[in-house]
């Protein structure tokens, strides 16, 4: 190794400071904002840095492995005995048959493409399962081969431009679809490849609503990979905003809820840079859009609805690290009932992380309870969700601490 090269994180005999100085830097993050992130100030972020302080408790290793995105315990301690996978859940049994049909491009294909109406009626019902198993990715991971070749199929027989102008929307919509089921598991490359594909088809359809939902994941696939690419995340969220921005006097509910969709995530991304004022005016613009759609309207993919912005504004405020605004929120929140149950597992993960903001330990477990039993598969692919029970797994109260191995156990984060 030339000796200006970094260093790998990951070879041993590398101290746990030097593992997080280099996984940090590698984030593109400052010592100052990951202090910011974890709770500490930059002069203890920097003595742990330096080998000065010793290798804090368990807590705070995996608030390091949260803001750093860290998918391995092992990676940042060294202990190999530690592999627990934290922001990436285990791999479905259905996703080797996910990616096959997805990296399938037959030139020559056999396949008869179905008609389109049949396609979009399994769409449209392969969506309803999806908000209302609550092993949802068990089902979607089900139907997703067959419609992906036969999306892909109905573009390649498309007699007209007409024709495969909407066979490319019904595509982006499928590859949409793949998206739910593909992330948080161990294949980012095949992420990567459904978000794109994604876009291609829905700018090739010239479907607004199907650009709209195509620039929403890709936005969102760009914010997950950490804060270097939160510019990037922006960029596509803005550029679809402006797209559809001209549309919304007289947009259809499905394009004004997705423009909202849209205006919530740039609220997102900047209150994960901590920019309050401006993560707090994209809720309010995010908002005022959904106060124009019917009162129980609900958009097919994103959830934007009425019923959802008191679980966005619950996310903001944990994004913010407002442990009390993120309680109160909550408190708000739970007078209206998502329907999707996948959906409103996530709500009560982010319920459960304003409880652990706001010191209510015991409030965090209950609320993950809640979660699992929403939605089961939810819980055991969130990495917040994993981190915070591996958290007090560790506590000292007995009672705690038996409740959260009990509900480690049953999503699989702990042997039986």
């Amino acid at each position: 190794m030339p000796s200006d090269a970094t260093p790998d994180p990951y070879a041993d005999p590398l101290r746990f400071g030097q593992r997080v100085q280099i996984l940090r830097e590698r984030r593109g993050m400052t010592r100052a904002q990951l202090a910011d992130l974890v709770g500490v100030s930059p002069h203890t972020l920097k003595k742990i840095e330096n080998g000065q302080q010793k290798e804090p408790g368990l807590p705070m290793v995996l608030r390091i492995a949260e803001a750093l995105r860290v998918r391995d315990l092992a990676d940042l301690t060294g202990h190999p005995d530690m592999h627990v996978n934290l922001f990436v859940g285990p791999g479905h049994p259905r996703l080797a048959a996910v990616r096959a049909a997805v990296d399938s491009f037959a030139l020559a294909s056999s396949v008869e493409p179905p008609p389109t109406a049949h396609l979009e009626a399994r769409l449209h019902a392969a969506w309803r399962a999806r908000h209302q198993a609550p092993n949802h990715r068990e089902v979607i991971g089900r139907l997703l081969p067959d419609l992906i070749r036969d999306a892909q199929a109905l573009v390649r027989h498309a007699d007209s431009s007409t024709d495969r102008r909407k066979a490319q929307a019904l595509l982006a919509e499928t590859y949409s679809l793949s998206q739910f089921f593909i992330a948080y598991q161990p294949d980012a490359s095949l992420l990567w490849r459904v978000a794109e594909r994604g876009m291609v088809a829905a700018q090739d359809s010239g479907d607004p609503h199907a650009i709209g939902v195509a620039a929403w994941l890709l936005a969102q696939a760009h914010r997950d990979s950490g804060p270097r690419h939160f510019d990037a995340a922006d960029a596509v969220n803005l550029e679809a905003v402006r797209f559809l921005e001209p549309l919304l006097p007289d947009a259809s509910d499905d394009v004004l809820a997705i423009a909202g969709a849209l205006e919530f995530e740039l609220g997102y991304t900047a209150a994960r840079r901590r920019e309050t004022g401006t993560a707090w005016r994209h809720w309010d613009k995010a908002n005022d859009m959904a106060a124009r759609l019917p009162a129980d309207y609900y958009h097919p993919v994103t959830s934007f609805s009425q019923a959802v912005m008191g679980a966005h504004a619950v996310t903001v405020a944990v994004e913010l690290h407002q442990g009390g605004e993120s309680v109160r929120q909550a408190a708000r929140a739970d007078e209206v009932t998502i329907p999707s149950r996948p959906r409103r597992a996530r709500h009560r993960i982010e319920e459960a992380r304003a409880y652990q903001l706001d010191a209510q330990p015991d409030a965090a477990i209950a609320t993950l309870e809640k979660a699992h039993r929403a939605a089961p598969e939810t819980i055991a692919y969130n990495g917040y969700a994993r981190r915070l029970i591996l958290e007090e797994v560790e506590s000292k109260q007995a009672a705690r601490r038996r409740r959260a191995s009990e509900l480690a156990m049953e999503i699989g984060l702990l042997a039986a």
